[in-house]
């Protein structure tokens, strides 16, 4: 592209140009929030102006431990007011906050603390026996602080400084915080692949204040309208996870009711739904699926009219959907993944769609949407060349937007392979339509390759979901001596005592074919029925082990 000297104007001597900082999210929230409160679970609730204060109290409490900006803090909890208030005071004192995966294996725990260099730990007590035989191996660690929800006393071999309440009780309520560039590092967090160790990701005040203004905006775009300031928020989503997708920064600003449920529990779910009145949350798939099977909802002893869902980190199929709206569940769709903090597309509809009724709605509910503002999407052909937006050319997703990480934390030739060209690589394989709606078709590593054609497990997945008798599945590709490879699936039965039979799956299937949807060399001849399909430790289908299953 030429190059162009566009003018720029000298600013005024005493003029100011504020950095984009997390700390203002916050100052807006309070200013926004009005009486709305922070709950968690059916222990406690508090004003904004206390979520404020207990903000300005935990970084008393960390610097008063030696904690200093640069320092990297590690967090392992459930979904609480505490992490929420972890969200703003590590990264406001200069600090980073390491949110750690707590469903991984001991040994990649361990692996992300060494390589995050943590130094300080902020501990839920269920996970102290998880962390006392991997202390000794963290001689950076300088001290423990524990958060405890029972009176017991907790006996524990690691060095701990005190109690999260206890010491929190104990500090002013203001704190001066420092300015700095707003280009410092905020969040740390690791995301695991197919092969290697897990891989650092990481964040800026100034790239979370932009995904939170632009995700705040897409949250409210005519059509969609998942979360405003009047509405209740409660995330199914870990706060390890991509920071809960970042709704956590997006309902602060706005100064929403934000309900945090502790520990994945369906009954503590189910019950804060309801007793909160909850308006919107977001869940991966299989968490969707689970609520809505719970015998609580399905026997409308719970009714969730009104609820809305936002469902990624895996395709939402046509047939959850369908499922969720006869329960008056209303779902939608966005993408993204753990390097683009996440949000890059949603499923804001157009308005002559929009309009319609919900059976001419449900495939676009199902398309991974538009790119929100400031996304660059592209999808490109294997020399790098964009396809046409036909809705039929498929390609891998590449994208550029001003709050994807920028690389792999100490990981240059993984970060080379990530943003290749400019653009950051996806890794999936997808195709745009002509209204600039995206349809992910899986990932490239994911993709069954069979008789010299490309065929996608995730439309695979959504036609058997379909099926009536099946709960859930997952397709893979199997290596075949004729094709190269061909579709096997792993499928758990709505009644685990009457599973459907192959040959009835096959000849559902038949419709698909004839509708001209599916080649008939796209029907499984192995699908194996199982109680339980793997998930990944953020409740995504685990094709990794399932490979290994069948």
């Amino acid at each position: 592209m030429p190059s162009v000297t566009p003018k720029i104007l000298p600013a005024a001597a005493s003029a100011t140009n504020p950095a984009l900082m997390i700390g203002d999210l916050l100052e807006a929230g309070v200013r926004m929030a009005g009486d709305n409160q922070i709950v968690y679970r059916d222990q406690s609730r508090h004003s904004y102006e206390r979520f404020r204060e207990r903000v300005h109290q935990l970084a008393h409490t960390l610097t008063s431990q030696g904690v200093q900006a640069g320092d990297v803090v590690a967090v392992l909890d459930w979904d609480s007011h505490r992490y929420l208030e972890c969200f703003f005071a590590i990264p406001m004192i200069g600090a980073v906050l390491h949110t750690v995966n707590v469903r991984l294996a001991p040994e990649q725990i361990l692996y992300t603390m060494d390589h995050a260099e943590d130094v300080f730990v902020i501990v839920h007590e269920e996970f102290v026996p998880l962390l006392e035989p991997l202390a000794d191996k963290l001689p950076q660690v300088r001290g423990y602080l524990l958060c405890q929800e029972t009176p017991q006393t907790v006996d524990t071999t690691l060095p701990l400084v005190g109690e999260f309440e206890s010491l929190l009780s104990q500090q002013p309520t203001h704190y001066d915080f420092p300015t700095f560039d707003e280009n410092a590092v905020a969040t740390l967090f690791y995301t695991t692949g197919t092969t290697g160790n897990p891989k650092g990701v990481f964040f800026t005040h100034r790239q979370l204040v932009l995904h939170t203004l632009n995700e705040s905006s897409a949250f409210q775009a005519p059509g969609f309208e998942l979360l405003n300031r009047d509405k209740v928020y409660m995330p199914i989503t870990p706060m390890f996870h991509v920071h809960a997708w970042g709704v956590p920064y997006t309902a602060t600003l706005m100064g929403a009711t934000q309900v945090y449920p502790g520990r994945y529990e369906p009954e503590m779910l189910v019950k804060l739904l309801v007793s909160e009145k909850v308006d919107f949350s977001h869940c991966v798939p299989t968490l969707l699926n689970m609520v809505v099977s719970a015998e609580a909802i399905t026997s409308k002893q719970v009714d969730l009219a009104g609820w809305k869902v936002l469902v990624g980190g895996s395709a939402l199929t046509e047939s959850l959907a369908s499922k969720a709206w006869a329960l008056g569940i209303d779902t939608r769709s966005a993408y993204g993944m753990s390097e683009t903090c996440p949000l890059l597309t949603a499923d804001i509809l157009p308005q002559d769609i929009g309009d319609a009724d919900f059976e001419t709605q449900l495939p676009w509910r199902c398309k991974a949407g538009l790119p929100i503002p400031l996304v660059k999407l592209q999808v490109v052909d294997a020399d790098g060349e964009p396809l046409p937006n036909d809705g039929k050319s498929v390609g891998e997703v590449r994208v550029q937007a001003p709050w994807l990480t920028q690389a792999y934390y100490k990981e240059e030739k993984r970060s080379e392979e990530l943003w290749r060209n400019g653009w950051l690589h996806t890794g999936d394989v997808g195709s745009l339509d002509e209204r600039g709606f995206l349809t992910i078709s899986d990932r490239i590593k994911d993709v069954i390759k069979t008789g010299g054609e490309w065929l996608s497990s995730l439309e695979l997945e959504s036609y058997i979901s379909q099926c009536p008798g099946i709960a859930e599945v997952a397709v893979i590709g199997v290596t075949d001596d004729k094709w190269g490879e061909r579709p096997a699936a792993l499928a758990v039965p709505a009644d685990l005592n009457n599973p459907p039979t192959t040959e009835a799956v096959q000849a559902f299937l038949e419709q698909f074919v004839a509708q001209g949807k599916l080649n008939r060399w796209g029907i499984p001849s192995m699908i194996r029925f199982v109680d339980e399909i793997p998930k990944t430790s953020v409740g995504k289908l685990d094709k990794k082990r399932i490979r290994t299953e069948i």
